[in-house]
């Protein structure tokens, strides 16, 4: 039975790491080999929120730093938030943390950030494990334009009240249980301090800067060799699971891990499995 922390919280494991370039907030626990656990798009996001139960299970094998990206939570603003800064932001990162090699666990975002790191910073990157990401491309949500959960994100974006977050989070989600009232409130707290962060991403979002950096990446995953475990929910309303498909088909060393009645947080809805596949990939390629 993989054994899980719980005295772990959000205030003792938080810290704030200057970079070159930024000031970065993060959770941090555990020892052994680093995982560079880095949130999904979306106001209100933090490392914390994003991956507290995979903390507390993989913290006890593993290093385990939950990243709160330039333009989110108590990091720094950024008035440009492509692909491209984000992934410079977590090398810069791994370097102020004297972190030679990480796998990268991605939800979203997060993930598209990882195939970044994996094609332009091989030597860096030991694992990939990507949850609701897929490789981009043209109609990178689906074929009708934006999906239900992106409209929802950029409505949240415009107004962080309590009562579009629980939209968002009913709509990230497949069982209604984890889309509780607390989440919304959280979510709308940590956005709502920091009004800079929703400006800046509504106007590069709209400016069509956002995807710069994950489309280069995606042509070039073909001949990437990181070991790469693609996660997707099969009721994913955000993100289409054949982005998923689509990824493990181009990925040389991939395989794929595809849940029922699961919705855009994989790593929340199915946490005690995708913590011991994790746990069993991270250990055994």
């Amino acid at each position: 039975m993989t054994s899980v922390t719980t005295d772990l919280s959000n205030e003792s494991t938080y810290r704030l790491v200057d970079t070159a370039d930024y000031r970065i907030q993060i959770n941090e626990a555990g020892q052994g080999h680093p995982l560079l656990m880095i949130h999904g798009t979306g106001p209100g996001a933090t490392g914390w929120s994003n991956f507290e139960p995979n903390i507390r299970a993989l913290s006890s094998s593993f290093h385990c730093i939950a990243v709160t990206m330039p333009g989110w939570g108590d990091s720094c603003e950024q008035s440009v938030t492509t692909g491209r800064d984000q992934g410079r932001a977590a090398l810069q990162l791994m370097d102020a943390l004297g972190i030679d090699r990480a796998a990268i666990i991605g939800n979203s975002m997060g993930g598209g950030i990882g195939t970044i790191l994996a094609t332009e910073h091989r030597d860096r990157v030991s694992h990939l494990v990507m949850m609701g990401a897929g490789i981009w491309g043209p109609s990178v949500m689906s074929s009708n334009g934006l999906s239900e959960g992106i409209r929802i994100i950029f409505d949240t974006y415009e107004d962080p009240s309590v009562e579009n977050f629980e939209k968002l989070v009913r709509v990230m989600c497949y069982d209604p249980a984890f889309a509780t009232r607390e989440l919304a409130e959280e979510r709308s707290r940590t956005a709502l301090a920091n009004p800079a962060h929703l400006k800046n991403w509504l106007e590069v979002m709209r400016s069509g800067m956002g995807a710069h950096g994950f489309l280069e990446a995606a042509q070039k995953l073909a001949q990437c060799d990181v070991p790469t475990l693609v996660v997707h929910g099969r009721d994913d309303r955000t993100v289409h699971f054949e982005l998923s498909l689509r990824a493990q088909g181009i990925i040389p060393d991939s395989r794929l891990l595809m849940f029922n009645r699961c919705g855009h947080w994989a790593q929340l809805e199915h946490a005690d499995e995708f913590n011991s596949t994790v746990r069993h990939f991270l250990e055994t390629r």
